[in-house]
């Protein structure tokens, strides 16, 4: 048991090299022993590719082997045609006769069918190895599946006497102000959170007192689809966030209008706002959305309950008035320094 553990460990690491590339596919890496030696393992790359199993099994030199070898995988292989042929019919075409697997898919599609499927061929499949760990891995694609909305990751800085912005209500328009809150690493570790998540969603505020443009200039990686709340249209075309580099959604309660990486999106002003939010993104296939702000809009998703991580910086530097912070009545699971600033981070179990 603790060497399925081991293997099933390695099939982890190797899932996670597909973060950020996958989506709406789940992180899934695969290990094929003979006779206590690798002979072949394999990720899924990116979307629309090779799974990792085809990958892991292609990867093995000599294909006789898998007759007398384990596959290792932390996900339930597939038992449905989509954009590849099912693994689960190459594992038994090439007659593997043990499988070991941390977690059923949860994808009605297979949720079961994979495992089924290869007992019915003779396999001996083994379920449950480190699925605690296969289940946090691929909380987005589980989440998505089982609550029908994205993974939604809650994040924002904060002062060291809990204000998110400073007093505004004194300033003009064009009065340049300095409300950074936070260090050059903790940026450019959110810049990296950004890369790993789907999309990352503000709100008209923000917007306009910031500029954002939401991408991940500071690291290596993909810019997430950015999300605008500008129920209104208030916002200036001058924006950042309507310069069309990135794609980008625009809610609003006026217009339904498609341009070149903009897309405007009208929703029912009479009907929950966030709902219909989270419903026109799980529609798209969106499995994961980091909200930046502002308070408003944190603190909605926080007052519905509607979130799953949040992750809170505390700088050094203090406001002494201005835009409290939203507020978690949880205990941090995590606890990091990050420079001068302190990282807390929230499960919402």
């Amino acid at each position: 048991m603790q060497v399925d553990k081991q293997h099933i460990a390695h099939c982890n690491i190797l899932a996670m090299k597909g973060m950020g590339n996958v989506a709406p596919n789940p992180m899934v890496g695969c290990v094929i022993v003979h006779q206590n030696k690798i002979i072949g393992k394999g990720y899924h790359e990116e979307y629309g590719k090779a799974h990792a199993e085809v990958n892991a099994i292609n990867s093995v030199a000599d294909k006789s082997l898998l007759k007398e070898s384990t596959l290792y995988v932390n996900l339930e292989p597939c038992a449905h045609f989509g954009k590849t042929p099912p693994c689960s019919d190459l594992i038994i075409e090439h007659q593997i006769p043990r499988v070991v697997i941390a977690c059923i898919d949860s994808f009605s599609e297979v949720s079961g069918k994979g495992i089924q499927k290869m007992k019915a061929a003779g396999t001996e499949v083994i379920v449950g190895v480190l699925e605690t760990e296969g289940l946090e891995l691929n909380k987005r694609f589980f989440i998505f599946h089982n609550k029908k909305r994205p993974c939604i990751i809650l994040k924002w800085a904060q002062t060291k006497d809990g204000f998110i912005d400073i007093d505004r209500s004194s300033l003009n328009q064009n009065d340049k102000v300095d409300n950074w809150i936070t260090t050059p690493e903790s940026k450019q570790l959110v810049h990296f959170w950004r890369s790993e998540e789907q999309a990352i969603m503000i709100g008209t505020n923000t917007a306009l007192n910031d500029n954002p443009k939401l991408t991940v200039r500071e690291v290596d990686g993909e810019n997430p689809l950015r999300i605008v709340l500008d129920l209104n249209l208030r916002l200036s075309e001058n924006l950042h966030l309507f310069d069309k580099t990135v794609p980008t959604i625009v809610f609003n309660y006026q217009k339904n209008k498609e341009l070149s990486n903009l897309d405007f999106v009208k929703i029912d002003q009479n009907k929950d706002l966030i709902q219909q939010v989270l419903n026109e993104l799980y529609n798209r296939e969106i499995q994961s959305v980091i909200i930046e702000g502002g308070a408003q809009l944190l603190n909605t998703f926080i007052e519905q309950n509607l979130w799953d991580e949040a992750r809170v910086f505390t700088g050094k530097k203090e406001f002494k008035k201005g835009l409290e912070a939203p507020k978690i009545r949880l205990e941090p699971k995590f606890t990091m320094e990050i420079e001068s600033d302190i990282l807390r981070t929230y499960f919402n179990d």
